[in-house]
Formats: structure tokens, C-alpha cells, sequence
């Protein structure tokens, strides 16, 4: 007897890789602890900002190339050569004391911090064929995420004053080793036809509904990008303790782990649809954009954590909608370019949403903001109008020409 549909059992490989992700990211010390890190190392001001900033733009290309290794060279080797690149570079990064070496470092560092992403996604868009087991899978892999991103802060806040962070950048760099070994042997050996795809960025890049995909993920991932950001700032304005924010952070947290189960069986039903999930995505760039864009009315940390918890269902149907049209629009021969030039949404978000918060901040102080971050969320649905007529269209010229 099959499996029902959105009940599919998940092949090995998807385990072993969402426990990877889950892993990586409870030990991924090098991102939230950078700054504090480059500050031990004398880095302020200026200086300070360019390193991160590299680390940034790292992180977006690593998106880039880690898709594109994906089709040309296979998953396995893709996913497990950047691991152990990261296994090397982490303990580079926390032993480096020069300017130069810290900046060289911080940039590698930033190529492999997420390259799984990219490699991850086209390995459950190569295994699994129905779309609501992929769409669960999509969103389980939210939730370990977040839930390692939280442990993360959690653990790393407990044990930098004691072990130093050195330590827990090679503890980052060791896990990494551990998840490319595991990732090898669990993971399915490519075909010739996919480790020697050729197919370039250049078509990739020409399908419109990526780039209405990338654009309204870009605005509804920016307001997301404002929790680390900008609410700091607004907080610290309204002479909030960095306690509160910490409390802000957890209440996310505790949401992601409320919210994610009661969404997700809904997001799979949502899925059997035969059109992408569009609408969705759509909607929680509009979530997304209200709920941050409403920290610019509140002074209080409970209005702080409201705020942040209000947009955590878009968060979540963001992950899960975005993920659903990708699986849905990218050829076989392309599944990680597709994911990749996706993934740096993210990673232009985590770019961008300093600079346009920090300018509205600025410019007309937390309302502005507030008003910034809606417009984001409101712009990115109204974005999904055109790649919804787009993807109808190409689904019903794909019909007919079968």
C-alpha cells in the first residue's frame, strides 16, 4: 500500500541531513558572536563593519556557488567539501589576529556559514516526489533551524565567559567536519548526468518567476532581518536593557516551537494544489511586514516581543511557500542554481535591512521605520500578483504542450 499523500516516508538522506542542519546551526557560534569576537581581536568603528560586512557578502556567494557546484559537481561532494572547508577556516577565524587575516577569514567563513542551504534543497527536491512531504520536510527544516539558532545563543552566552569564543569557533568548525563525514556516507551517489550538468546562470537568471521569487522573498526577508538589525537600536532608544531584547529573541523562539506544528500540517494540505503556493507567500510577506513594522509603535519589551512573535507565522509560511515554488519551477539540471540564487535573498536581506532600517532610524526615528518595514511586506505581496499569473501560465503552456 502507498503512502497517503504528505505521509511519504523520508529516505535517509533527508534525515540524516535535517539532523545535520539541526546540529550545525545549535553549534554555529561563528555568526551571532562575530562582532564580540573581531572586538576581543582590537576591531572597532569602521574596521569592524568592513569584516562583518565581508562575512555578508560571503554568505551571498556562497549561495551562489554552492548552487552551482551542486548541479555541476553533486550534492555529496558539494555539501562535504564546504564542511570541511569550514572545519579548516572556523579555528582560521578564531585564531587570526591581524586585520588582514581576520577579514580573509571572516569573507570564507561567511562562503560556508550557509552553504548547506542550497545543497540541502535540491538533495529533498532530487528524493522526494509528492509536493506535501516536501513541504513538511520544508517546514520541520524551519523549525530546526530556529530551535538550533536558539540553543545557539542560549549555550554560546553560557560558555563564552568561560571557555572563551576561540573555543566555541573550533567546537563550530568541529561539528561541521562531523556533518560533512556523516553527509558523505548517508547521501546518494549523483548520476553522471548531474555531476557534469553545464547549464550556466545565464538561463537561470532569465526564468522571471525566479526573479519575481527573489524580489518579493527580498522584501518580506528584510523585515525578518530587522529583529537582529535594527531592534537592538530601537530598544536601546528606549533605554531597554539588553536583557529585554534577549527576552524578545526566547519569545520567538518559543513561538517557532508552538507555531511550526499547528502550520505545518496546513501548509502540506496547501501543497497537494497543483499551482505553487504564491498566494502564501504573499501573505506572509504582508505578516511579515506588519507584524516588525509594528515595533515602531511600542516602547515596552512586551510590546517588542509582540511585535516579533506576530511575525513568526510568516516566517513560517515564508520558509515553506518559497521552498514549494522553487521545487515547482526549477528543471532537474538546475534544482541547485534555482535554491542558490534563492538562498541569496536571505543573505541580501541580512545586507540590506541594516541600511534601510538604520537609514528610516534615522531619518524619522521609529515610526518610520515602522512604516519602512510594512511597505517591504506590502511591496513583496504585491510582487507575488505578476509571478502568480506567471507560474499559471507557464503550468497551462506546459499542458498543452503534453
Amino acid at each position: 500500500m502507498s503512502a497517503a499523500p504528505g505521509r511519504a516516508p523520508w529516505p535517509t538522506a533527508v534525515w540524516a541531513l535535517l539532523a545535520g542542519t539541526f546540529i550545525t546551526r545549535a553549534a554555529g557560534f561563528v555568526y551571532p558572536f562575530l562582532a564580540w569576537h573581531l572586538s576581543d581581536r582590537g576591531l572597532a568603528g569602521t574596521w569592524l563593519t568592513v569584516v562583518l560586512a565581508l562575512f555578508g557578502a560571503g554568505w551571498l556567494a556562497g549561495q551562489v556557488v554552492g548552487g552551482a557546484s551542486a548541479d555541476r559537481f553533486g550534492r555529496r561532494a558539494t555539501l562535504t567539501g564546504s564542511m570541511l572547508l569550514a572545519a579548516v577556516v572556523f579555528p582560521v577565524l578564531a585564531q587570526a589576529h591581524t586585520l588582514p587575516a581576520l577579514a580573509a577569514a571572516a569573507f570564507v567563513s561567511g562562503i560556508v556559514y550557509d552553504a548547506a542551504r542550497p545543497v540541502v534543497s535540491a538533495v529533498i527536491a532530487d528524493t522526494v516526489e509528492d509536493e506535501p512531504t516536501r513541504a513538511r520536510i520544508a517546514g520541520w527544516r524551519y523549525f530546526a533551524v530556529n530551535i538550533g539558532v536558539a540553543i545557539t545563543g542560549a549555550l554560546g552566552g553560557t560558555l563564552a565567559e568561560s571557555v572563551g569564543l576561540p573555543v566555541l569557533f573550533w567546537c563550530n568548525g568541529l561539528v561541521c567536519a562531523g556533518f560533512g563525514v556523516v553527509a558523505w556516507l548517508v547521501m546518494p551517489a549523483e548520476t553522471l548526468q548531474t555531476r557534469t550538468a553545464r547549464h550556466g546562470y545565464r538561463s537561470v537568471l532569465a526564468d522571471p518567476r525566479l526573479v519575481l521569487l527573489w524580489l518579493a522573498s527580498l522584501c518580506g526577508f528584510i523585515p525578518m532581518s530587522a529583529l537582529y538589525a535594527v531592534l537592538p537600536q530601537m530598544m536601546a532608544q528606549d533605554h531597554l536593557p539588553a536583557a529585554a531584547y534577549g527576552w524578545a529573541q526566547v519569545t520567538a523562539a518559543i513561538a517557532v516551537l508552538v507555531l511550526s506544528p499547528l502550520f505545518n500540517p496546513w501548509l502540506a494540505r496547501r501543497a497537494q494544489s497543483k499551482h505553487p503556493m504564491v498566494g502564501p507567500l504573499g501573505a506572509s510577506c504582508l505578516i511579515l511586514g506588519l507584524g516588525m513594522g509594528s515595533a515602531g509603535l511600542v516602547s515596552t519589551p512586551a510590546g517588542y516581543a509582540a511585535a516579533v512573535v506576530a511575525s513568526v507565522p510568516g516566517e513560517i509560511i515564508a520558509t515553506v511557500a518559497a521552498a514549494d515554488i522553487v521545487n515547482r519551477i526549477a528543471p532537474a539540471h538546475a534544482r541547485g542554481r534555482y535554491a542558490g540564487i534563492w538562498g541569496t535573498s536571505l543573505a541580501a536581506s541580512v545586507l540590506a535591512a541594516p541600511l534601510l532600517a538604520g537609514w528610516a532610524l534615522e531619518a524619522g526615528g521609529h515610526h518610520l521605520v515602522g512604516l519602512t518595514l510594512a511597505g517591504c511586506g506590502l511591496i513583496g505581496a504585491g510582487l507575488c500578483l505578476p509571478l502568480t499569473a506567471l507560474a499559471r501560465r507557464h503550468a497551462a503552456a506546459l499542458r498543452c504542450a503534453s
